[in-house]
């Protein structure tokens, strides 16, 4: 899995949503600062993605529950009204759209959407997760501005779709850049501290490791395909992948995984269960893993037992 700098609309993955509502008295007429371009930018990708149903979105209730989501607070619909709006949203759009549906009459019209629950909708469950990872450095305001704008067409935007996507492909450039620095200095102080503690072992390659069960079963060689339990960490502890939480254990060949992977379980005998860190250079290197969850050149913590060697 490999991680790359790309524009907003693939990072939201937006299937599909709606805009309409009030126009802020506070609404920027230039953009001065890099948050307010940012903002505007992810602003202008998402409200091209939501031209298609512009005229179903409440804006104002779109912005408090981008808001919400940002603060951790709990929803402000419910997964059911959610659901619920979005099926009648697709209703609307595709008779709107001309398309016949199943069970209605041509010609009839479809019950009316509320705006405000599409608002809601969309802000807490589709736009407002994806943008979770920037929401320091994100102005809801300045975004729902360019949403408004380019959805609902009303007015100019202060940048063209082409200036949005080069603004947000500089700043993911680099927001990239200075992860990637912080996690090495951060890997690097981890190691070097690391490497000096009771147990464990380093290896040429730079790949630390501690036995925390012995095994006296088949080593796997790297071209093996293996059968493990595992949990991946981040330094920070919060956990990014793990063969537990999904109730079963996972099956490749060891020359399908990242190289700490490669290495590591083929010092491990049948049975055992050891823990590595890995350099970022034995891991998923300067793009980091796709998801988000593993940064550019980021160390990681594996926790692995290696249950058997299939082939």
């Amino acid at each position: 899995m490999k991680r790359s700098v790309r524009g907003a609309a693939v990072l939201l993955a937006i299937s599909f949503s709606m805009l309409g509502g009030s126009v802020s008295a506070q609404e920027k007429t230039a953009l001065v600062s890099e948050r307010d371009k940012v903002s505007y930018a992810i602003g202008v990708d998402v409200g091209n993605s939501l031209q298609p149903v512009g005229p179903f979105l409440d804006t104002a209730a779109f912005q408090r529950a981008l808001v919400n989501t940002f603060e951790g607070k709990p929803p402000l619909i419910s997964e059911q009204e959610a659901q619920a709006t979005d099926q009648l949203l697709r209703v609307n759009l595709a008779v709107a759209d001309g398309q016949p549906i199943p069970g209605m009459p041509p010609g009839s019209t479809p019950p009316p959407v509320d705006k405000t629950k599409v608002g809601l909708f969309l802000g807490t469950y589709v736009v407002g997760p994806s943008l979770l990872p920037f929401k320091n450095e994100i102005d809801p305001a300045t975004l729902v501005q360019a949403v408004r704008t380019i959805a609902g067409k009303t007015g100019t935007p202060l940048l063209t779709l082409e200036q949005a996507q080069a603004e947000m492909q500089a700043y993911l450039s680099k927001r990239q850049a200075t992860a990637g620095q912080r996690n090495r200095d951060e890997g690097a102080k981890f190691l070097a501290e690391n490497k000096a503690k009771p147990g464990v072992i380093t290896t040429a390659s730079g790949l630390q490791y501690m036995v925390l069960r012995p095994g006296n079963g088949q080593r796997p060689m790297s071209t093996s395909r293996v059968r493990v339990n595992y949990e991946g960490k981040l330094l920070n502890g919060d956990v990014f992948d793990s063969s537990y939480a999904r109730g079963e254990p996972a099956e490749f060949g060891l020359n399908q995984v990242i190289a700490g992977w490669t290495e590591g379980v083929a010092l491990m005998p049948v049975g055992a269960k050891y823990r590595f860190w890995i350099p970022s250079n034995l891991g998923y290197g300067p793009n980091g893993a796709p998801g988000g969850k593993i940064g550019p050149d980021a160390t990681l913590t594996f926790d692995v037992e290696l249950m058997g060697v299939l082939q």
